[in-house]
């Protein structure tokens, strides 16, 4: 029987702290600049490129690419990989959400069409176009199973925890000095409140596009064992927790060199919290050796981070007149903002996907054993 009350508690020090240390960083207001202003905006310049941190962080970006290319350096031993599943031909679904996609990536990026002020609404059915692509792909895989078709009421709930899983990273944005913003959500064209409606709706598809590419790619059984036996790792739930609450703190003190706290400190506070009370997750199943889950949730994040920066680039950057997209976004990453390839995101951030993506996970699994829904998100076996 798990005790809900601790789930809650550790999730409510998660969001009360930051704010309890925020009166102490900033004795005269008692909050960051630009605390809810929403969609966030431009707060003020971060900290420029500095060499010595970019080599730090390429350093150690690469130990991690070899760790993922070479498990076996790693003590990881091979697995013998299940025969591919049959094939289901591709559903509707796919070719309405291919439809989707292409007609919505093509008018947001255009711009100017014969389609008028659709041009502004473009980026939540682009994205869900996506996500029906992506799920028809692996129904197809998977010979008939997929979220939708097969867990159907799973497949709705990540998209309401998705809307306020991610509120709440907006919400944390406020400590780390808006390390991203949105220089577009003061359009005159748009009221504030239809501003704010596009954003919540915006926010319903980033959960289940990570848990589609999570599933596509449990669906190359050679991928999907490639982890699954590795090295045992025990880790403690209440240093975690407590390790994660503490980075969280630090950061509303030093919101530059600390900004990635808000997704590590997160994750490792619903991490820890699922441990420390004995509910499956992606740490357990390391602890067995199995790291697999973890890792291939980590890159379906990665993935993914690659479409929305590439579709966000394209849709308003700057020199393009006009601005049509509300939802487009710029980062202000201090220390390492160079190298940007058709993005916003700086090269060495799109290694801050591979976390993201573990904790979308974690914290799906906390929602669906506070609330009572299932959380499973492959064909059980």
């Amino acid at each position: 029987m798990i005790k809900k009350s601790s789930l809650i508690w550790p999730m409510l020090l998660l969001i009360g702290l930051p704010l309890v240390a925020a009166w102490f960083a900033y004795p005269q207001t008692h909050i960051p600049p630009g605390f809810g202003i929403f969609p966030p905006l431009f707060v003020a310049p971060p900290p420029g490129f500095t060499l010595w941190v970019f080599i730090l962080i390429a350093l150690l970006e690469l130990a991690v690419a070899i760790f993922l290319l070479f498990p076996q350096w790693f003590g990881f031993k091979p697995v013998s990989a299940p025969a591919a599943s049959a094939r289901a031909k591709l559903p509707i679904w796919f070719w309405i959400g291919l439809a989707l996609t292409g007609f919505f990536w093509w008018l947001m990026w255009a711009r100017e069409t014969p389609f008028g002020d659709l041009v502004y609404y473009a980026f939540t059915p682009l994205w869900w176009g996506f996500i029906l692509l992506l799920d028809g792909i692996v129904y197809s895989r998977s010979n008939g199973y997929s979220l939708l078709a097969s867990r159907p009421k799973t497949f709705v709930i990540s998209a309401v925890v998705s809307v306020f899983g991610w509120y709440l990273f907006e919400y944390l944005n406020y400590f780390a000095l808006s390390n991203w913003y949105y220089p577009n959500s003061t359009m005159p064209e748009l009221s504030h409140s239809m501003i704010v409606a596009l954003f919540l709706l915006a926010y319903t598809t980033v959960w289940p596009a990570i848990f589609e590419w999570y599933a596509l790619l449990n669906t190359c059984p050679k991928l999907a064992t490639r982890y699954s036996n590795g090295p045992r790792l025990v880790l403690s739930g209440n240093l975690l927790m407590w390790l994660g609450l503490a980075m969280m703190v630090a950061m509303v003190f030093y919101p530059y060199p600390l900004f990635w706290a808000m997704w590590v400190g997160t994750l490792l506070v619903v991490a820890g919290t699922l441990q420390r009370m004995g509910i499956d997750g992606p740490f357990s199943e390391m602890a067995k050796g199995n790291w697999g889950p973890m890792i291939l949730m980590a890159i379906a994040s990665l993935l993914n981070g690659f479409f929305w920066e590439v579709w966000n680039y394209g849709s308003a950057h700057p020199s393009a007149v006009p601005a049509t997209n509300p939802n487009y976004w710029i980062y202000d990453i201090p220390y390492v903002d160079v190298i940007h390839i058709y993005a916003e995101m700086p090269l060495l951030g799109f290694a801050g996907y591979l976390p993201f993506g573990i904790m979308v996970w974690v914290v799906f699994i906390w929602a669906g054993n506070l609330f009572g829904f299932d959380t499973r998100l492959l064909k059980d076996k």
